[in-house]
């Protein structure tokens, strides 16, 4: 009966309504209880869905399409969750990662993202073989309609959030001097965060946050103890360029299929592709003794001075600019000529998402996104002065 309830709608919506978040047609008089479930109108269900609500102003047939009218009472919790959701979307991999890197230390840099991209492609999967729905809408309110064509189980948000920020903490706390509990406080409130905001945007049950942060929590725990041992061997082997492109291709071009289009396999080969391209450029720069940044960066012990910060500022922003350039780049010549070799026009949508074009095409982009962070960028910034 509890998983039952914790895998319902109800919970979401009320969630919502506590939070000031209601549907349009409650404020014009309709029943403001979430407990009532499903109206007569039919429900958005996410992946697997077969029909919109009517009236919801849906552009086209499918799941992705559901929109709805909603109304905001409380825009301290809106812009808050808003937020937090976004730290589970590229915006926040491509930034933060590099960062870590450039700013932080390289060790912690690779750790996380060896963790973030297994966890991820697990949690990816599993969406796809559980098929499991998302919340019902109504009496849910959706925020998002991208990822509304997805399963929801478990959250691959929360399984992220889970997976950077105590990874991160576990990574650095011996390293670095500060107190233990605010570091644990810190990367709890991150997680809480973004698992809070998956229910706040109506994008999964509470099961499915619960069930992902605790699976990302169990990867942890199985993966800290060979940290240090796979971290050797990407450094070391020289398998590690062959493997660390063969191995998520292989895995990228026998995902699950499904009945009908999901971003799910373009997400998941974006995420091993950026890890791909990293992890070559990782084992590079060991091989070649390349430099690394000694100085002008966050220390152990945090001596954050004015200059410190010039730099730690400097080294981001040439560095995302440079990333970015490169995506664009990339993308821009990887599409052209998978459209050559195809026979499409790059904004046809529909060839873009064919298996034989998808995949590659996101996976050399971003292992190109991986490469220029961890090689092409470090070596700009020698140039610079900035190491």
């Amino acid at each position: 009966r509890l998983l039952g309830t914790l895998r319902s709608s109800q919970p979401v919506a009320r969630f919502q309504r506590s939070c000031g978040l209601f549907p349009a047609a409650e404020e014009r008089g309709g029943s403001g209880d979430p407990a009532e479930g499903p109206r007569e109108r039919g429900a958005c269900n996410g992946a697997g869905a077969l029909r919109c609500p009517a009236g919801s102003g849906r552009a086209a047939p499918g799941p992705q399409d559901c929109t709805q009218k909603y109304i905001v009472k409380n825009y301290f919790y809106y812009y808050l969750f808003k937020f937090s959701a976004a730290l589970g979307e590229e915006i926040f991999y491509i930034t933060f990662l590099p960062f870590t890197y450039w700013n932080i230390d390289h060790s912690v840099s690779r750790r996380m993202i060896i963790v973030w991209s297994i966890v991820m492609y697990i949690g990816q999967v599993s969406k796809d073989i559980l098929k499991w729905p998302r919340p019902l809408s109504p009496p849910v309110v959706k925020l998002e309609m991208r990822t509304n064509a997805e399963y929801g189980m478990p959250s691959t948000h929360a399984m992220a959030a889970t997976a950077i920020s105590f990874s991160f903490f576990i990574a650095t706390m011996n390293q670095y001097k500060y107190p233990f509990e605010l570091g644990l406080a810190a990367a709890f409130v991150f997680s809480t965060l973004v698992c809070l905001s998956r229910l706040y945007t109506g994008m999964h049950t509470v099961l499915d946050v619960i069930g992902g942060a605790l699976i990302s929590a169990v990867l942890l725990v199985l993966l800290y103890p060979a940290w240090d041992t796979i971290d050797h061997l990407l450094l070391t082997s020289p398998f590690c360029p062959l493997l660390s492109i063969v191995v998520p291709l292989v895995l990228c071009y026998n995902y699950p299929k499904l009945d009908y289009y999901s971003p799910t396999r373009g997400d998941t080969t974006t995420i091993l592709g950026a890890a791909a391209g990293a992890t070559v450029g990782f084992w590079l720069n060991n091989q070649y003794a390349a430099s690394a940044y000694p100085s002008r960066g966050v220390q152990p012990g945090f001596p954050l001075t004015t200059s410190t910060a010039v730099f730690v500022l400097a080294r981001f922003l040439t560095g995302i600019s440079v990333v970015l350039l490169a995506r664009w780049a990339m993308k821009s010549l990887v599409l052209g000529m998978l459209g050559y070799r195809y026979r499409f026009p790059m904004r046809d949508l529909a060839a873009r998402r064919r298996l034989e074009v998808e995949v590659p095409y996101k996976f050399v982009t971003y292992s190109c996104v991986g490469f220029t962070a961890t090689v092409i960028v470090p070596r700009l910034h020698e140039l610079l002065g900035l190491m």
